[in-house]
């Protein structure tokens, strides 16, 4: 008498097995994964065949091919005049960055944004920076409680804790005050938000909305594709981008994570129109709810009137898993490969890809100084393993590795030359650059670009230099927890 596994087997192990099978043929050959998510997903499947098939149901939505944004809209239209123009002014090689430093050599930085992001490059901006939360956020409010005539904010997280309440009592008074108030946050960052204070602001002339929702009700198959976000436009004049969202953990006022050290920018000038357009196309996601009445003849009311000055060229850059170009990843690449002299990086998790852990080994090998800081402590575990295992590598390269001791570090900032910098909410990992939505402010001015370079150098007077020594001396187990991260890092 002859077994085979289909005898030996229960009927639900057959069915498992012949699933995998099934998903691993999809995985392989039907979906477009890069090699290191695809193995990830077989071995996640295959260790744990039920549980990665949930897994894989949930996480794994493939959203290229999805139409989620309006493109035809009054405000897209004037946009998109104003990129044709700077798209042939640089075919016809005119300058159309004032400092002609800039100009010349980061040409094609512009041009690829230009091409690739339909990011607009505007020169004059100014441009203030917060490192630290109660700055930020009285700056944030001190514009909010000014705002005139509207008040757009998108955020990923809002806590309801103390400064959660103050902030949407805000919202709400100036609501009730008569200017147009739109609050966009993501569906699961924004879970924390009872209803009542959401139907209090509508209640008073306010709306919200939920950026790219679950069509439904109790089971959410994007769970995977977050609204990462976090900016703030002012009367179409004034913009805020960076890392912090809303809470009190924010502030440093959690014992667990202790002072909370991120970036944040405050910008004033035509750098607003993008970060109104950009929250624009996020808003017409949110649903039928959540409409928009902008023509000819309202239209000055959300992109006003600014005078021309001198200031910082700035490009508002933005992707998502709908676009497969990775654009701020290759906007980083591009600065990185463009560096002569010095690469600066703060990075809560430094878990990325091929491409830039070989654009770094090449600068890194080529005489570039690369300099990386992240945080003393994880909030995520399994990335800080992951993270530690990315770092430890370029280590090898002669990198410079700082861990941050004054706290967690949350901020997402890259600096090259003394010229330029970016900084959003973009952190260094493969989420971010392919699975979630971000945004991030390519800015070309020398002046800005040093006083970053200047908050780093000061970060590193309360860091740890994490050198070849520290990373050998690390225990076998370590060794084992950061090899298992990054063998599935790819999902993280």
């Amino acid at each position: 008498m002859t077994f085979s596994f289909f005898t030996l087997a229960s009927p639900f192990s057959v069915f498992v097995f012949i699933v995998n099978i099934l998903f691993s043929f999809t995985i392989i050959f039907l979906e477009r994964k890069t090699p290191q998510s695809t193995y990830a997903w077989l071995l996640f499947l295959w260790i744990i065949p039920v549980l990665g098939f949930v897994f894989y149901l949930f996480f794994s939505q493939n959203l290229t091919k999805r139409k989620i944004y309006r493109y035809n809209t009054p405000e897209n239209e004037q946009y998109q005049l104003l990129l044709r123009r700077q798209k042939k002014a640089l075919v016809d090689r005119q300058r159309i960055a004032k400092n002609k430093t800039i100009a010349k050599k980061y040409r094609y930085n512009i041009e690829y944004h230009l091409n690739v992001s339909h990011a607009l490059y505007t020169d004059n901006n100014s441009i203030d920076i917060y490192t630290d939360g109660h700055e930020k956020f009285n700056a944030l409010f001190k514009a909010i409680e000014n705002a005139r005539s509207t008040v757009h904010i998108e955020y990923y997280i809002i806590k309801y804790d103390g400064l959660g309440r103050k902030f949407m009592e805000l919202l709400t008074k100036k609501a009730r005050e008569g200017v147009e108030v739109r609050l966009l946050f993501d569906e699961m960052g924004g879970r924390y938000i009872p209803k009542s204070a959401l139907k209090e602001l509508e209640s008073s002339g306010g709306q919200y909305g939920i950026f790219f929702p679950s069509r439904l009700r109790f089971i959410n198959l994007r769970l995977n594709y977050r609204d990462h976000r976090k900016i703030v436009i002012i009367d179409g004049k004034t913009g805020f981008i960076g890392g912090f969202n809303v809470g009190d953990e924010y502030l440093g006022l959690k014992k667990k994570m202790g002072y909370w050290r991120d970036t944040h920018l405050k910008i004033e000038g035509y750098a607003a129109y993008e970060l109104q357009m950009r929250f624009f196309l996020d808003w017409r996601t949110s649903g039928n709810k959540a409409k928009l009445n902008i023509n000819s003849e309202n239209i000055h009311r959300y992109f006003p009137y600014m005078e021309n000055c001198e200031g910082s060229g700035i490009q508002i850059v933005s992707s998502g898993p709908d676009d497969p170009n990775q654009v701020i990843k290759q906007g980083f690449i591009r600065m990185i490969t463009n560096a002569e002299k010095y690469i600066l990086i703060q990075s809560p998790y430094f878990v990325t890809d091929e491409s830039i852990m070989e654009a770094l080994k090449i600068a890194l090998l080529s005489g570039i100084d690369v300099r990386i800081m992240i945080p003393n402590k994880p909030d995520h575990i399994f990335i800080y393993w992951a993270t530690l295992s990315y770092v430890g590598e370029l280590i090898k390269y002669g990198a410079r590795v700082y861990i941050y001791d004054n706290g967690f570090l949350h901020a997402k900032v890259l600096v090259v030359d003394d010229q330029i910098a970016a900084v959003g909410s973009c952190n260094f990992d493969i989420r971010s650059f392919s699975l979630n939505f971000e945004t991030n402010a390519f800015i070309y001015d020398p002046e800005i670009a040093v006083k970053l370079r200047d908050i780093f150098y000061r970060d590193i007077e309360k860091s740890i230099y994490y050198d070849t020594m520290a990373y050998e001396k690390r225990s076998r187990v370590i060794k084992v927890k950061e090899s298992i991260s990054r063998l599935f890092a790819p999902l993280l």
